[in-house]
């Protein structure tokens, strides 16, 4: 490598974190493990046809702690992906990107995020 005192690019050790860049990252891995879920609800429908017994297995791993805590992930990263993909389209309409609607907005996203979780299993546990 020559060193021809060029200004270096910034790496990510330099920028500090803004809501807007961590909800964008936290956009794609929901994204990444919403087709994990994708992957074990197929296994989930497809043991349905196959009768108690397999059924049987997927119910008894998708009801242990790793199992409700993974569906609990799975669901919160519904509820975001939802809520952020709502937002970008209001950001492709051209609304919502002044710094201060961006960061309300961003915070409103978490906060819908969190509370349709915690409904979604307060519902399911009611039952």
């Amino acid at each position: 490598m020559s060193t021809t005192g060029r200004p270096l690019s910034p790496h990510i050790q330099i920028y500090k974190p803004q809501i807007t860049s961590v909800l964008s990252i936290l956009h794609r891995v929901t994204g990444g493990f919403l087709c994990l879920g994708a992957v074990v609800f197929a296994w989930w429908v497809i043991t349905l046809s196959l009768g108690p017994e397999p059924f049987a297995v997927v119910r008894s791993a998708l009801g242990s702690w790793i199992g409700r805590l993974l569906l609990f992930a799975w669901t919160f990263s519904f509820f975001f992906h939802l809520c952020n993909g709502i937002r970008h389209l209001f950001w492709d309409a051209g609304i919502g990107f002044e710094l201060r609607t961006a960061h309300a907005s961003g915070k409103a996203v978490v906060a819908a995020s969190i509370a349709m979780t915690i409904a979604a299993f307060g519902l399911a546990y009611a039952m």
